[in-house]
């Protein structure tokens, strides 16, 4: 069968929707299908893929990304802010496919896929529901409007809407649409890749690369520190450690992600007497950010909003045999309650509680660690979730 995926965000910009599809259709591929990715070609990229590769243009496929099945069929936008952008050319773009998997949001596109839905009632289009959109000031209002007025029309053109949990929808934005028509709805969770991500020795030298002790406990952080990505909780962290900090239980902290928030948050940092004990080290590559798990002793992801719907970076630090401490929120607690501890959203307390805790004499850490481990190999496997989809794809071609 040949498939699109249509998604706002796709490697080599880091984050969760791009690296959810990045997975997903590479295990299509290998159950047979013929898969490409849909997504725009940001101004920040087309410099980078033009001198990674001098024979692409802009729309055409990219058959390798460094030595690496890449899918992406990368189009330029018309107008694009953020991670909204408007690919006028999508309708011509579907031409030749059996099916469309879109995956929401994608501001300035959904609404062409629906509309390119309508033209073809016959092509069956699935949707991924990823999460609610949030933002301040004016973004806050015309999200609200979008999800008010076009994001029903768009989920209802699909045949099938996939989300990672059920428990997100039923207090999502999403929940009116959910409740009206809900056999089209399937929960399939995301999956982790569990060999890249493992239980291995500390690199002790990487450590060393980045000034920070093995012997003082560790915790990490993995996200984006750019407005998109406001709602990761990130001063939340920083507030905790500096209370564990003034209560003599110094806590030492790796930040990995970069945004233009992140100079505001390193001032916070300094602020707070933090700059020994916290370490931001930017982005890092692909072939890196296990090893980044694998020095950590617990993970944290103190998210203040239901624009976190699920967390990828849990399952990535449960695979590596990492406990985890998150917020107690819609989606998120689906996958954190069976490896580590929920926090009530933006409360300083209890998160400082919580890695309090965690690092107490009398708990057994290395048990934690191996139970956390099971749980993503048992719920979280990529092959077994991506023969579930492909199963619903099946029943759709066959109608």
């Amino acid at each position: 069968m040949k498939i699109a995926h249509i998604v706002c965000t796709y490697p080599p910009y880091y984050g969760g929707m791009g690296n959810v599809v990045f997975q997903t259709i590479s295990h299509l591929s290998d159950l047979g299908h013929d898969v490409e990715v849909i997504t725009p070609l940001y101004y920040h990229e087309e410099k980078k893929f033009e001198e990674r590769r001098e024979d692409i243009e802009v729309g055409e496929h990219i058959e390798k990304q460094e030595e690496m099945q890449d899918y992406g069929r990368r189009l330029k936008p018309s107008i694009q802010y953020g991670n909204a952008a408007r690919l006028p050319q999508i309708g011509r773009e579907l031409d030749g496919f059996d099916l469309v998997h879109l995956h929401y949001p994608f501001f300035g596109t959904a609404n062409l896929v629906r509309k390119w839905k309508l033209k073809n009632p016959d092509k069956p289009l699935v949707i991924t529901y990823h999460m609610d959109t949030r933002g301040p000031g004016w973004k806050g209002l015309i999200f609200k409007y979008y999800s008010k007025f076009w994001m029903p029309k768009i989920l209802n053109s699909a045949d099938a809407i996939m989300v990672s949990s059920f428990d997100y929808i039923e207090s999502s934005d999403a929940v009116a649409v959910y409740r009206a028509n809900p056999e089209k709805w399937h929960e399939l969770p995301f999956g982790v890749d569990l060999d890249r991500f493992a239980p291995r020795e500390k690199p002790k030298d990487l450590f060393e690369k980045i000034e920070l002790s093995s012997e003082l406990p560790t915790v990490l952080f993995v996200g984006g520190m750019d407005m998109a990505h406001h709602f990761k909780g990130v001063p939340v962290l920083l507030r905790a450690l500096s209370k564990l900090k003034k209560n003599e239980t110094p806590v030492q902290c790796i930040l990995v992600g970069d945004g233009d928030l992140r100079a505001d948050f390193e001032m916070q940092t300094k602020v707070s007497g933090l700059s020994g004990l916290v370490k931001f080290v930017g982005k890092v590559t692909n072939e890196e950010l296990p090893e980044f798990y694998n020095l950590a002793d617990l993970f944290v992801l103190p998210s203040v909003s239901q624009a976190e719907a699920f967390g990828m970076v849990l399952l990535e630090s449960m695979a590596s045999g990492v406990p985890v401490v998150a917020s107690d929120l819609p989606g998120v607690r689906s996958v954190a309650r069976d490896g580590g501890v929920l926090v009530r959203p933006n409360n300083t307390d209890d998160l400082t509680e919580a890695i309090y805790n965690y690092f107490a004499q009398d708990v057994d850490r290395d048990q934690f660690a191996r139970e956390v481990r099971i749980v993503a190999k048992n719920k979280y496997n990529w092959t077994k979730i991506t023969k579930n989809l492909d199963t619903i794809y099946q029943q759709l071609a066959k109608k």
